[in-house]
């Protein structure tokens, strides 16, 4: 496949190839994170298309200072965010955010993730995090993304990342390690 940057450079240019080249080098990977983060396949459908819509308006302003992955997923990244804050959202919807069938590289992942948990377990412990953990350890266990790629998307330093990765991955452990939500046991009455 050409690299993004001619890609880019032909878009620019007019190319419609280029454009349906550079969406499907990339609209599996940017569904597989929506999907993620919102868990119906219908709306992680319609978010992809409005994000790759977004992608082409914005296409002049990628000033390419970072990889064009790290800037596509900082669109969706940030579109995600924009959907969850303008819309009033049940619990049940929040409940399938991961799919069933996510498929994880185990020499990439920490212990939590090799255990034996049964992904419905994985899944609903992740659902228990914080929004921003929960997106650091979707983008770097299940995206591959380096710390650094991940500060970019987010609008965070590396340390903040860490730091999210680290609270998340501690409080994953507590919560398949005890069997229920690391917050509610936490709660005082």
């Amino acid at each position: 496949m050409p690299e993004d940057q001619q890609l880019i450079k032909e878009i620019m240019q007019g190319s419609q190839a280029a454009m349906e080249v550079l969406t499907r080098k990339y609209y599996q990977q940017i569904y597989a994170f929506v999907y993620r983060k919102v868990g119906n396949k219908e709306l992680a459908y319609d978010l992809t298309q409005e994000i790759f819509i977004k992608m082409m308006q914005k296409l002049s302003l990628y000033k390419n200072t970072g990889s064009f992955k790290s800037w596509l997923y900082t669109l969706a990244v940030n579109h995600c965010r924009d959907y969850w804050r303008s819309k009033k959202h049940k619990e049940k919807e929040k409940e399938t955010i991961l799919d069933d069938a996510i498929e994880n590289d185990k020499s990439n992942v920490p212990y939590i993730f090799e255990k034996k948990e049964t992904r419905a377990q994985v899944k609903h412990a992740i659902l228990q995090l914080p929004e921003m953990q929960r997106e650091a350890i979707i983008l770097r266990y299940y995206h591959d993304s380096t710390m650094k790629e991940i500060a970019e998307m987010t609008d965070a330093n590396i340390s903040t990342v860490k730091s999210r990765l680290k609270q998340g991955l501690e409080k994953l452990a507590k919560y398949l390690d005890r069997g229920e939500p690391y917050e509610k046991k936490n709660q005082r009455y």
